[in-house]
């Protein structure tokens, strides 16, 4: 089968499209036929294996060499154990290990999947797993949010910032997104109430102006965001640089006990009851997959490199097989 192989960590330089054995299921996995791959923050991590966690599945190199977790595709086959699906199944989800769906086939644990709605075209389907389970992790979960709040999203421009703008206005927030200025248009158009150019301003300087902070791109110091944060308030930290989280895994409960504000990494675990509550909002049009550009499988090293520039607004999806 054709997939889209990375043997090292680095640049788009060193990804090709190339010949592969085809996966078998294991005895509770799936075959998928993969239809659509969309690209996440995490893979642009993982293209460049910095942040040195990103390195969790491979030290030196990718234990898996195609990257892509977001899918939405066919069943294909099933594992002797496999119940729930039938080949034939149109199915989608984030797979494990966060690698394998840039190509024509992936095989991956059927607990992780869940049927895609009729109403849902296949590209639209693969750009809601892991962006959309981040999400309601951080609008939802312990810092649930409320009408009237003030939400600060940092990175809110990529391939997940639109789904948290989103849901967090749908609970009623006033959402402050933090991007390059060029992105500003389209952070109004997804829901943001304010646009923050963050080369020109730093957001963490706005004294106790917000509620929650999501922040998808983590270079600050847990000693400086705390101060943006209202009396009570909560930072989550997403994604960024590794000494940022280690210091925010070793400051967070201190800052708690001294200040009362929760500064905190955001754990979202595979979670397919949040996978289907996120796209029940999409289905019933509360929330709309943001979606840059649309590759076909031919020019998937293109988007591997759009992905890489960070010029993208939204998710970039690469439609692997037509429907």
């Amino acid at each position: 089968m054709r997939a889209v192989v990375q043997e090292r960590y680095g640049t788009a330089d060193g990804v090709r499209l190339d010949d592969v054995p085809r996966p078998e299921p294991g005895p509770d996995d799936v075959l998928v036929r993969v239809h659509a791959c969309s690209l996440n923050g995490s893979d642009r991590e993982n293209l460049a294996g910095s942040p040195f966690y990103s390195r969790i599945g491979g030290l030196s190199r990718p234990r898996n060499p195609v990257p892509g977790s977001d899918v939405a595709g066919v069943v294909e086959a099933c594992g002797r154990n496999v119940t729930g699906y039938s080949p034939g199944d149109e199915v989608f989800g984030e797979l494990a290990g966060y690698r394998g769906g840039l190509a024509e086939y992936v095989a991956t644990p059927a607990r992780l999947l869940a049927r895609k709605p009729p109403a849902l075209s296949f590209t639209d389907a693969a750009a809601i797993p892991q962006a959309g389970c981040i999400a309601s992790r951080a609008i939802n979960g312990p810092a649930r949010v409320t009408a009237g709040q003030h939400v600060l999203v940092n990175g809110a421009g990529g391939a997940g910032g639109s789904m948290v703008v989103q849901l967090a206005r749908h609970a009623g927030a006033e959402v402050t997104a933090v991007d390059g200025a060029d992105k500003a248009g389209h952070l109004r158009a997804v829901g943001a109430d304010h646009t923050v150019d963050f080369r020109s301003e730093d957001w963490a300087r706005h004294r106790e102006r917000y509620d929650l902070v999501v922040d998808l791109v983590g270079h600050r110091s847990p000693y400086r965001v705390h101060g943006a944060l209202r009396p009570g308030g909560a930072y989550y930290l997403v994604g960024g640089r590794t000494r940022v989280l280690l210091a925010v895994l070793a400051a967070g409960p201190g800052l708690r006990w001294l200040t009362g504000k929760h500064v905190r990494v955001l754990v979202a675990p595979q979670s397919r009851d949040e996978l289907l509550a996120v796209t029940d909002l999409v289905t019933s049009g509360v929330v709309v997959p943001a979606i840059d550009r649309v590759y076909a499988f031919d020019d998937a090293l293109a988007a591997v490199r759009r992905l890489e520039s960070g010029a993208h607004q939204g998710k970039i999806v690469v439609r692997v097989a037509a429907p």
